[in-house]
């Protein structure tokens, strides 16, 4: 049985760097390091602490270059590496969420499903107000409405449940709404 390779726009880059090619693994640093530092920064919130991910996710990604299989594209393997980095910057912080009951997460959803419709803000003050967001509640936030994430995955991600990453997300919304309120944004 033949294997699925997904062959991206950089392939020979890649190929070039498993070759042990310090110029192509340079040229992909260049290509990736903008994009890859975004995602460090939505996640972690600090831009010192985003370049130390950043820095750690390329040493790894450049060490681990053989075992990349072409599966997927080399900017989302290397994008799960940025985002685990991450996400293990912030356990060493000592994140901690809460594991809420059913009926716990019930209320939320029913408190929750009559704002169901999105008020458009500009993503600008949007960022800005996530930024005073709690660690816990901007990373799930970031996780699935940034990164695209469902909650399955995220749960997998920050080994929690499914059932936690979604209170998270609703409380996060609801935090995020009180923060554009309060600062007259709406």
């Amino acid at each position: 049985m033949l294997e699925s390779v997904y062959v991206d726009k950089h392939y020979h880059l890649v190929v070039e760097c498993k070759q042990g090619s310090k110029k192509a693994c340079f040229e992909l640093y260049r290509l990736y390091s903008k994009a890859m530092l975004n995602v460090a920064f939505r996640i972690v919130g600090s831009i010192d602490e985003a370049e130390d991910v950043l820095q750690e996710a390329f040493l790894d990604a450049f060490n681990r270059v053989r075992d990349f299989r072409q599966e997927t594209t080399f900017g989302l393997w290397l994008k799960q590496i940025v985002v685990h980095r991450a996400i293990n910057l912030l356990r060493k912080r000592k994140l901690e969420m809460v594991e809420l009951g059913e009926d716990q997460l019930d209320n939320i959803a029913d408190e929750e499903s009559g704002d169901d419709e999105e008020i458009q803000y500009k993503v600008a003050q949007v960022k800005e107000a996530m930024k005073e967001l709690p660690e816990g509640y901007r990373l799930v936030l970031s996780l699935y409405l940034l990164e695209g994430y469902d909650h399955e995955e995220i749960g997998q991600i920050l080994n929690i449940s499914e059932n936690t990453s979604r209170t998270q997300f609703l409380r996060a919304k609801r935090k995020l709404n009180e923060i554009l309120i309060k600062k007259g944004i709406s």
